[in-house]
């Protein structure tokens, strides 16, 4: 009788907020599980609890029988970089980030593209002008997000103002939500209602924010600034936001990132009520992971270098549900198509700084 040949081993050395942050992490390994589903694999992660483990699960997992290792999110480079010139034989990749060597493949995406989208729908639907990005970390992956949403806003609204701050100065701005949620709260105090958190799972901390706080009240705007419209007036309001906001107000909305995290903003449970989830700037981290794996998997000739993955490619996208429909116009959204439509045919130069 012929033997089976052993299940091939896929290891997962996440960043921080591991597989369950409702993000860049959780996506990552939806799309490697959809990959092993499909073709048989065993699967083996390592979660770090703390920034400064970050990459440490690398070399385990090489030593541990994994034949491909993928180091979810820039800051596994230096490791896998490292173990990939010790294990010549092995296979390795990085999301976000460019690794060295023959036997390493880099999962980019040009997250601006998506970015724009998310910026341009927040421009339109600003009730205020002044819109908020928060960025987990002030490094040229987040940059792209911040560059992009900001360009986006400007195209669709040039008169509309941008206000930008960091969590932190170290991985760890990537799952601290309560520093998160502060900075939403001082950013609405300048007149924000629309906030863009690209910062994994420290942007649940914008979301907890506006779930306490749903509205912005004319009464607390600041000097010079005023309500500009009054797009969302036709929507029903859930109970809690007619309790809260009874004052002249406009809704807070937040964009979710990385995966569709519209749902979040669903705070009541009913779809057919105002969902204070603008959109959300999807990052499909799954089906880069999903790709690299079944071409592994598959033996199919190893290619390093830089696999980019944007607009023209599914690689990124701004999400339409029913949890947002009402937010976004039929017209609006044939605009969307029309802009997203400029950038796949170069016609829009979107920046990445």
């Amino acid at each position: 009788m012929a033997q089976t040949a052993p299940a091939k081993t896929i290891g997962l050395a996440f960043d921080v907020g591991g597989i369950k942050d409702g993000g860049f992490n959780q996506a990552a390994y939806e799309g490697a599980q959809r990959a092993a589903k499909e073709l048989g694999l065993t699967i083996r992660t390592s979660q770090p609890k703390k920034a400064t483990e970050i990459g440490q699960g690398v070399s385990p997992l090489i030593r541990g029988g994994a034949g491909l290792v993928i180091g979810v999110g820039y800051a596994n480079n230096d490791a896998i970089t490292r173990t990939a010139s010790e294990f010549m034989d092995s296979r390795f990749a990085v999301v976000d980030d460019l690794p060295k060597g023959k036997n390493a493949v880099g999962l980019r995406f040009r997250e601006q593209e998506g970015s724009f989208l998310a910026g341009f729908l927040a421009g339109k639907q600003s009730s205020t002008g002044i819109v908020g990005f928060v960025g987990g970390v002030d490094v040229p992956v987040i940059q792209k997000f911040r560059a992009g949403f900001a360009a986006g806003v400007k195209f669709a609204c040039p008169n509309c103002r941008v206000v930008t701050a960091f969590v932190a100065k170290t991985s760890a701005g990537f799952n601290d939500p309560k520093a998160a949620a502060v900075i939403a709260a001082s950013m609405t105090k300048q007149g924000v209602d629309v906030i863009f958190p690209a910062a994994g799972g420290s942007g649940q901390g914008v979301v907890n924010f506006i779930k306490g706080q749903p509205c912005i009240r004319a009464a607390n705007l600041p000097a010079g600034v005023t309500f500009k419209s009054d797009l969302f007036a036709a929507v029903a309001k859930s109970a809690t936001y007619k309790k809260l906001c009874t004052t002249d107000s406009r809704p807070l909305f937040f964009i979710g990132v990385d995966t569709n995290q519209n749902a979040l903003g669903d705070f009541d449970k009913k779809v057919n009520t105002l969902n204070h989830g603008l959109t959300s700037m999807v990052k499909r981290v799954d089906n880069a992971v999903y790709t690299i794996i079944k071409e592994y998997a598959e033996d199919r000739p190893w290619r390093g270098g830089d696999r980019s993955f944007g607009l023209s490619n599914g690689g990124v996208s701004v999400a339409i549900d029913s949890h947002n429909r009402a937010l976004i116009p039929a017209a609006l959204e044939t605009s969307l198509k029309k802009v997203e439509q400029l950038i796949t045919d170069g016609v829009i130069k979107v920046p990445t700084q």
